[in-house]
């Protein structure tokens, strides 16, 4: 049975950071989806389709990584499309509480769902999706955080 794993998130953007967990978890899965979803508790600041866009050119000369946008619970957007795992990248013992939390709800949601976490490489640790924001909206240089060129 193919290895399918569901890598959420809002990418608000995609960093280095998530580029890591998806090629990692390539190691140990045989399709990573990639799902661009709606947070209903932040305001965009990158518009989704952009984001797509460089997150497909990202991962474009490799077929087992693919993205689609949801709009629904992770769980039931994961079963939609075959997965029996969640990817999920921690940078410190702060993701971990969240993501736990968040988890053991998938779990009650659909047993079937088994969450997988991989500790964020430690050279990229220091990068979030907030701090990269924060850093483009005042004029910083975003290259050195972000796996494509962004304006």
């Amino acid at each position: 049975m193919k290895k399918i794993a569901f890598f959420p998130g809002s990418f608000d953007p995609f960093t280095k950071g998530h580029a890591d967990i998806v090629e990692r978890g390539l190691k140990l899965f045989d399709q990573i989806i990639i799902g661009i979803g709606t947070n209903t508790n932040k305001k965009r600041y990158f518009e989704i389709d952009r984001i797509d866009l460089e997150i497909k050119g990202t991962f474009k000369d490799d077929p087992r990584v693919t993205v689609v946008h949801y709009d629904d619970l992770t769980a039931s957007v994961a079963l939609k499309y075959g997965a029996q795992f969640i990817l999920r990248g921690l940078r410190n013992t702060t993701d971990f509480e969240y993501e736990n939390t968040i988890s053991q709800v998938n779990r009650q949601l659909a047993k079937e769902l088994e969450t997988v976490f991989l500790i964020t490489a430690p050279e990229l640790a220091p990068i979030s999706s907030t701090i990269v924001r924060e850093l483009h909206k005042f004029g910083a240089d975003i290259s050195p955080y972000i796996p494509y060129k962004i304006d």
